[in-house]
């Protein structure tokens, strides 16, 4: 492992996680519990109007816990629909709290934060359809939640990142709903663990490859899923006429290359992109906000630069 990159932050952090026992050789049960039970710490939170929990349908009977940040103001605002990170196996509407706070206060957007159901007990394709659900009830509900069906963005990291750029095809190949924009912060596009950031961080940045490997493992049935567009994005023959995309990758993320991959791919379809690498960031710091806040403020801000120009051209 090489440190020649990482700020002083990033390595405290690592020296800390590392001395845990490589969440890959525990069941996702145990993993889950070890977060849980881990002390609350005290962070940051961006003022709000409101938060509010609520249950809604997921499409086969089944509901799911979307949690609604309405930010200060008078409304209509626009809307973000969040996907929370966690290799679809763990992680919940916690993990991203502090950071989908701050997105509403700066973007003055309704985040729609989704606890979409999780593998291994609902492999692919729930957690997708799960996604794709409550950006459906996002949007007819947009009246109720003083804010705008006109105007949905959706985003969310690594597996979330993937979700939204899959909730954008699936949109897209279904008619709607309308997407004004994808946010893909360090996005799994691809199931193939060979990129050269899979070499040059596949060990002791946090996302080592063989924990990768281990949530794709839990996330697909078979090898046919991996090759599945829904699965692997960038694996698709087309990408025309997808969502203006915002990319951001972390320099030193096993994630790094296929995020930017992507970008490139979006580009080369003619799909308005904005993509960029964080210098000395690993990947999982955007929902970390006691160890990056600055780090996430400034990402946030970058959104918030990007989503403006998006605001601008959405014919209300």
């Amino acid at each position: 492992m090489k440190l020649v990159n990482l700020s002083p932050q990033v390595k405290a952090y690592l020296e800390a996680f590392n001395q845990m026992p490589p969440l890959q050789t525990l069941k996702p049960q145990q993993v889950r519990d070890m977060f849980a039970g881990a002390p609350p710490i005290e962070v940051e939170l961006a003022p709000l109007a409101s938060v509010e929990d609520r249950l809604i349908p997921a499409g086969d009977g089944a509901e799911i816990k979307v949690r609604i940040y309405t930010p200060e103001g008078e409304g209509p605002f626009p809307l973000f629909v969040y996907y929370h990170g966690g290799g679809w196996v763990i992680g919940d509407l916690e993990t991203a709290d502090a950071s989908c706070r701050m997105i509403a206060n700066k973007t003055e957007r309704v985040v729609v934060s989704v606890d979409y159901r999780l593998a291994p007990e609902y492999k692919f394709p729930i957690p997708v359809q799960d996604s794709y659900a409550a950006l459906q009830w996002a949007h007819d509900h947009a009246t109720s939640l003083n804010a705008k069906a006109s105007n949905i963005v959706v985003g969310g990291d690594s597996a979330g990142g993937n979700l939204s750029a899959v909730v954008s095809m699936i949109a897209r190949d279904n008619d709607g709903p309308n997407i004004s924009a994808q946010v893909l912060i360090y996005p799994v596009t691809d199931l193939q663990y060979n990129t050269h950031s899979y070499h040059e961080f596949s060990e002791g940045y946090g996302l080592d490859k063989d924990l990768m490997v281990w949530f794709g493992d839990y996330y697909i049935t078979n090898e046919f899923d991996a090759k599945n567009i829904y699965v692997a994005p960038l694996l698709a023959h087309d990408l025309s006429n997808l969502p203006p995309a915002f990319v951001v990758t972390a320099e030193c993320d096993v994630l790094r290359d296929e995020g930017m991959a992507y970008a490139k791919r979006l580009e080369e379809s003619d799909v308005q992109v904005k993509a960029y690498t964080e210098p000395g960031l690993i990947h999982g710091y955007f929902t970390n906000m006691a160890v990056f806040p600055d780090r996430i403020k400034g990402t946030i801000a970058q959104i918030e630069q990007f989503l403006n120009k998006v605001n601008e051209s959405v014919t209300i």
